[in-house]
């Protein structure tokens, strides 16, 4: 200890004997701003030897404020990077797309997107490509992503959203429904079935309802079910195929448990009663009777949100629509149909017409889906 305090003093007396405050010292008529003079340190041995120490804080302050890239020229950065008709292209869609408009952009899904909306609302439109860096969660290497898409945005080829051996149960050759000249598409509901006719050239042939007063009632006879379903297969008109639409109500979801008892007795009913009573099976010959996935429907006309299929009502107005606007619409709607169904998919309607909109839209996405899963 003697020997570090000894040491000590001689540094203090020496620095003191030459005019010197300590170890950190400044020359005596420096050239700079005091804030900005070059500290040494002082070499104890030899007190001849001065080595400079960084101010490393001071230094970036000065290289920040004499940086060539100023506050002005680096507003002007992003902008400059771009013609004029590119910045209009850019901001024009920036300004005026909606949140679900800008999610398609790379790099804007999510907050993103909600950000820009925000920002736009409380401080008004972008005027420059700079000015998009003060929306929350975008920088500047961000922002040119952004920018670059906009100007080029990448064409995704239209992916088969479901192939088709994940629509038709049980699986059978695709030659077989290629073959056909028309289907019968069935749906069941609560208290009435209800079926659509279509042919291979997408023209409604028949498209009806039947009211079935047994169904849910009472202890779920089977022969008040059978005289029921039995009264509607003998007015379904002859097909090639018929598509009856396969429920995706859970097992495990024991609250709709009647619900799906129920589908599953009529569903096997109309199994039963319309397939062909044939002694042996033979392989050539495909059967009659198909299930289609509800689930796979909703995807085709995007009715899935979450986990439930919504309304087709609305797809089937704008199917009818252009039934009669277009000059080759999705699906051919004969006048007198369309007389007759015009009011029962409107909002708030109570005729009762989900089923008759199902029975159509299972019959359009078969054929779409099954012209998809061949191209």
């Amino acid at each position: 200890m003697w020997v570090v305090r000894r040491f000590l003093s001689s540094v203090v007396q020496r620095g003191h004997y030459a005019g010197r405050t300590g170890l950190l010292l400044r020359p005596r008529h420096g050239s700079l701003p005091a804030d900005l003079e070059m500290r040494y340190l002082q070499c104890t041995c030899c007190w001849r030897s001065q080595v400079p120490e960084a101010g490393f804080e001071t230094l970036n302050a000065a290289l920040t404020s004499s940086s060539p890239l100023s506050s002005e020229h680096s507003r002007s950065t992003l902008d400059t990077c771009y013609t004029s008709e590119q910045r209009d292209a850019i901001l024009q869609l920036l300004n005026n797309a909606t949140s679900a408009e800008l999610a398609g952009v790379k790099l804007l899904r999510g907050r993103k997107s909600l950000n820009i909306v925000d920002y736009r609302t409380k401080h008004g439109p972008f005027k420059t490509l700079e000015s998009v860096v003060n929306v929350p969660l975008l920088k500047h290497k961000s922002a040119v992503i952004v920018f670059n898409s906009i100007l080029n945005p990448e064409k995704k080829e239209r992916k088969v959203r479901v192939q088709l051996a994940k629509f038709i149960r049980p699986e059978v050759d695709r030659s077989w429904l290629e073959d056909a000249s028309s289907i019968v598409s069935i749906v069941c509901g609560t208290n009435k079935i209800a079926w659509a006719h279509v042919d291979r050239g997408m023209t409604v042939l028949e498209w009806q309802q039947m009211d079935c007063p047994n169904f849910l009632k009472g202890t779920y006879m089977a022969s008040s079910y059978l005289n029921d379903v039995s009264s509607v297969v003998s007015v379904l008109p002859s097909a090639d195929f018929y598509l009856i639409e396969k429920p995706s109500i859970s097992v495990q979801n024991t609250t709709l448990f009647p619900v799906m008892a129920h589908m599953r007795t009529v569903e096997a009913m109309l199994f039963a009663l319309l397939e062909p009573r044939i002694s042996l099976p033979e392989p050539n010959i495909p059967p009659r009777v198909l299930n289609m996935i509800r689930i796979a429907v909703g995807r085709h006309f995007d009715l899935i949100v979450g986990e439930t299929r919504t309304s087709g009502a609305q797809v089937v107005r704008q199917l009818m629509t252009e039934s009669v606007t277009q000059k080759f619409p999705r699906i051919n709607v004969p006048q007198e149909l369309l007389a007759k169904y015009r009011n029962y998919f409107q909002m708030g309607s109570r005729r009762g017409g989900e089923e008759l909109c199902d029975a159509l839209l299972q019959a359009v996405a078969f054929y779409e889906l099954l012209s998809e899963s061949s191209s």
